[in-house]
């Protein structure tokens, strides 16, 4: 499988999904002007990594702002994820937010609420 590294910009969070090297994260901001052409790639490869996921898969989302249409596709990710964790693999959802951003870290909490995976909400 290969992996997807992409640098971030002003409007698109870095993405790394690097099944050989165990790291999947997205972190910056996420607003693309085409929320849905940005994430389908990264949303494919996800789909493809869930047929023979590692023995234990730790997605970092780091992300210090994303607008309501990436927050859709963020919902997506981790339904996805929580696929994962419903066929047997063992998952973690690590959710970094500033530490003086509720926003971010509310954000982070529903999230956990929605998905049945295991989630750890951490402060920087």
């Amino acid at each position: 499988m290969n992996a997807i590294r992409l640098i971030g910009t002003d409007d698109t969070p870095g993405v790394v999904l690097d099944k050989e090297a165990g790291k999947f994260e997205l972190s910056g901001r996420s607003m693309p002007e085409d929320v849905v052409a940005f994430f389908q790639p990264i949303l494919d490869w996800i789909e493809d990594y869930k047929d023979s996921p590692n023995s234990k898969t730790v997605f970092d989302f780091k992300l210090t702002y994303f607008n309501t249409a990436s927050s859709k596709l963020l919902m997506d990710i981790l339904m996805m994820l929580e696929e994962m964790h419903e066929d047997g693999h063992e998952v973690l959802a690590k959710w970094h937010y500033p530490s003086d951003d509720e926003d971010m870290e509310e954000a982070g909490q529903e999230y956990a609420e929605i998905v049945e995976i295991p989630f750890e909400h951490i402060a920087y």
